[in-house]
């Protein structure tokens, strides 16, 4: 890839700073805007800069039609939006052109197996698991067969290699590993994925 300077172009015309940023596959581009609880989204090869709303109606609120300072946004192969509810502690799920959210985990989920306190960031694998960067408690979150858990920083905070300081976000690269963004300690930590095999 090489910047040419007649290809920097405006990509979406937004009225308040961007927290998440995500691309699907059929070349949406989805800006989550904490100031304004609400996600939106720009088809990027519309002639149109204006985006649509497609979370949140803008104004704070708990209700599955609301959001509370969003920040961490993915979508999967199906077009499902995820978004980490930051303000509200939970993670909603909102299906292709529905407006009212499906609470996942955290407040108000139906099946209260976990808690979450300020989620900031969110992936999905390819099994449709989730991982989550929970800021407030210094945690990474995942979700397996059997539902949720914590995976690291499960004794506290702190800046020991197995801690984390207000984790921001979090991916994988193709071997499973977790790269984090420990906001707190000034660094990227990687968490390596180890396989586990049964033996007879």
């Amino acid at each position: 890839w090489i910047q040419r300077n007649e290809s920097l172009i405006t990509a979406m015309n937004v009225n308040s700073s961007c927290y998440g940023l995500f691309v699907d596959q059929n070349n949406s581009l989805y800006c989550s805007m904490p100031t304004q609880d609400k996600v939106v989204k720009r088809w990027l090869n519309d002639v149109d800069l204006k985006p649509k709303i497609v979370a949140g109606n803008g104004i704070e609120g708990s209700a599955l039609d609301q959001l509370s300072s969003p920040r961490g946004i993915f979508v999967d192969v199906n077009f499902d939006l995820y978004v980490a509810d930051y303000g509200n502690n939970r993670i909603q799920q909102f299906e292709v052109e529905q407006l009212n959210g499906t609470t996942k985990v955290g407040n108000g989920s139906s099946s209260v197996t976990f808690t979450l306190n300020r989620p900031s960031g969110i992936v999905l694998d390819a099994q449709k698991y989730l991982f989550i960067a929970e800021f407030g408690k210094g945690r990474i979150i995942g979700e397996d067969a059997n539902g949720f858990r914590c995976l690291v920083g499960c004794d506290g905070d702190g800046s020991q290699s197995d801690q984390l300081s207000y984790p921001i976000t979090l991916s994988f690269d193709t071997d499973g590993n977790i790269f984090v963004i420990d906001y707190g300690n000034d660094r990227i930590q990687k968490f390596n994925f180890e396989k586990t095999s049964c033996r007879k």
